[in-house]
């Protein structure tokens, strides 16, 4: 994609699910400034595309365009107001503009980049900078730690940040390895002023300056032999616009300054007919709570998504590097704090990937072997915040599995200890570097519709029967489906003794064999929540006290932790959802899938670290007759004699 795409809502090439364009940016920002100029510098926490219904969507027709609308979080800093804006993108009517009382927008770039200058001319923090022998506040780096909500007043009255300080001596250090421990500026965001200088004692300064570049490494391997990835007559896959399709599967790739990569509207095509499977699919939350009771680092949980921007933090992906081989890559625009568009190029990769051997069968008779060989459609993005860097994957297969995998890479968070200091929470990765222990939480939003929007939901697991009668030999067993009927059921947990996973079936439709059409959610491994129960973090996180939650379907409920997080002691998310114990049998459902990572770091991790994975499958379980991959052609076999 590229800014050709300029066109307004009315155009008839704009599907209703595209991201805004940046015309259409403009259009949503410019209403906006034009009535609020006069009422306190504005910053634009977040303009996106308000999806329309369902139903909208389904009946839409190239040629008859539906109306588009734009969502912004606006705050006013000078008023300190947060105002929530929808915006008519044909007419550039402003159709809403509310203040939401009590209520902070994420964290933006703009203040960042402000922060920077004010923290290191403050008195206070040049004197706490002395204390630790560091003359020259130039080679300090301020970096985002949200101030989060413990119960005390400016809490909740003020928009603050904690930012922690590091030591770079010379360009090029690493910033992340020699932290000025225990040296915490509070920040006024909306006035920009220093609010106090928490010291909570000198550390030494970590001596290890922790580089990982290759301009910097001095005994260097080698480069790997030549691997080259081609496909002479191209890919498989077709692309127009946002649209893809590739062998049985279509599907619309997003993109959110919130979420960063979405998917739209999965479908299959079974013998020309178009079988939808899930509606949307994205990552809703990111949040990385830390073990450290120290100082102010009991404060550390991020939410990545709701308190920072998320998707401005994707990275421009370089053939060879993030993606190899035959690579489509989509150019995405979003407005920055400031209204205005912003192009990050190369933010979504698409490819093809090898993956072994699908299916194989050697006739023991005959000793005809049968093979196909596995393919996966590949569409990924990555993102850096701060220290991190994350890889969200959505894997397309053939036999029409989905998978999402996230890769986690980047930096360890640290503090600086004292030689033969304790460090009960974290582990000693270098000379005086303590990182800490901790977890990443990932909550998939997964809408289901499998062959339509009423679905029903089971949980399905192993069912042992006592030796009797019925099981002389003790062998008997099968799979127990509990159907999940009301959210008062709808948090649920892993169990990888029983094999549990969840189906979600369309209860109106059987295919020839008497089966309703269904996928599963299969679970990888996963960890339960470290913080205790009434604890700051999981008043705020409560999605993460089961793996799965199943809700109805509500246009406004995107987020897990709910829309607003930052500094909100207690937010609007999916355990309050709930309560309201709607019914979940043959209705619109949405599943939430939280994938948690424990990261007890090793000397390995260090100075960066290796890709460590996490996900989840969806598998197609009587959604077919059969299986579906049998029409594929067979690969053409090379013989080669053994080197022996």
């Amino acid at each position: 994609m590229n800014d050709s795409d300029l066109a307004v809502s009315t155009a008839d090439t704009i599907h209703p699910l595209d991201p805004l364009s940046p015309a259409e940016i403009r259009a949503a920002v410019e209403p906006v400034r034009a009535k609020l100029k006069a009422e306190g510098r504005l910053l634009f926490a977040d303009v996106s595309l308000v999806e329309p219904a369902k139903s909208e969507v389904r009946a839409y027709r190239a040629g008859k365009p539906l109306p588009r609308r734009a969502r912004l979080m606006v705050l006013q800093r000078d008023v300190q107001r947060t105002l929530d804006v929808l915006v008519d993108l044909g007419s550039g009517a402003i159709l809403r503009c509310e203040e939401v009382p009590g209520v902070q927008p994420p964290v933006l770039f703009t203040e960042l980049e402000e922060l920077g200058a004010v923290v290191r001319a403050h008195a206070g923090v040049r004197e706490g900078l002395a204390r630790r022998g560091i003359t020259d506040p130039e080679k300090v780096h301020a970096e985002f730690f949200a101030n989060g909500n413990f119960g005390a007043a400016e809490d909740g009255s003020r928009r603050l940040l904690r930012p922690h300080l590091y030591y770079a001596e010379e360009d090029g250090d690493n910033p992340y390895v020699r932290p000025v421990d225990g040296l915490v500026p509070v920040i006024d965001l909306n006035t920009m002023e220093v609010v106090r200088v928490e010291d909570f004692g000198v550390k030494p300064l970590p001596p290890d300056i922790g580089d990982y570049t290759a301009a910097r490494m001095k005994n260097l391997q080698p480069p790997l032999a030549e691997l080259d990835i081609r496909q002479p007559a191209g890919p498989d896959f077709q692309v127009d616009g946002w649209l893809v399709r590739w062998r049985n599967w279509s599907f619309r790739i997003g993109f959110t300054a919130r979420e960063g990569l979405v998917l739209h509207c999965l479908h299959w095509t079974d013998r020309g007919r178009e079988r939808p499977v899930v509606y949307r699919a994205s990552v809703s939350e990111l949040v990385v709570p830390y073990a450290e009771t120290v100082n102010d680092q009991f404060r550390n949980h991020s939410f990545d998504m709701g308190e920072g921007t998320f998707g401005h933090c994707v990275n421009a992906l370089e053939l060879g590097c993030d993606c190899v081989g035959e690579i489509r890559y989509f150019d995405v625009h979003l407005a920055d704090d400031h209204g205005d568009v912003i192009r990050y190029p190369n933010a979504i990769c698409m490819h093809e990937e090898d993956y072994g051997v699908l299916w194989k069968h050697q006739d023991p008779l005959t000793g005809e072997t049968e093979l196909r060989r596995s393919r996966r459609l590949v569409v990924s993005s990555f993102f850096t915040v701060g220290n991190y860097d994350y890889g969200f994957f959505w894997y397309l297969y053939l036999d029409g599995t989905i998978a999402f995998e996230a890769k986690l890479t980047g930096m360890l968070l640290c503090r600086a200890v004292e030689d033969g200091e304790d460090i009960p929470y974290g582990r000693l990765v270098a000379p005086n570097l303590n990182a800490m222990i901790h977890e990443h939480y990932f909550n998939l939003r997964l809408d289901m519709s499998v062959d339509g929007d009423d679905n029903a939901v089971y949980e399905v697991e192993a069912e042992r029967f006592p030796t009797g009668p019925d099981n002389p030999h003790g062998n008997a067993h099968g799979a127990r489906e509990t159907l999940i009927e009301n959210e008062r059921q709808a948090g649920r947990d892993i169990n990888p003794g029983n094999g549990r996973y969840w189906k979600v079936v369309n209860r109106s439709r059987r295919n020839a064999l008497g089966w309703h059409p269904g996928y599963k959610l299969v679970p990888g491994p996963n960890v339960r929540p470290m913080h205790l129960e009434g604890s700051p973090f999981l008043r705020r996180a409560g999605f993460v006290a089961h793996d799965l939650w199943v809700t109805a379907f509500d246009f406004e409920q995107l987020f897990a932790p709910g829309r607003y997080i930052n500094q909100n002691p207690d937010c609007d998310g999916i355990d309050s959802w709930v309560k309201a114990e709607r019914p979940l049998a043959d209705q619109d459902i949405v599943l939430w899938h939280t994938l948690g990572v424990l990261h007890v770091p090793r000397p390995e991790d260090f100075p960066v670290m290796p890709v460590e994975y996490v996900g989840f499958h969806l598998k197609p379980v009587g959604f077919f007759e059969r299986n579906p991959s049998l029409e594929l052609a067979p690969p053409g076999c090379h013989h080669r004699e053994s080197m022996d």
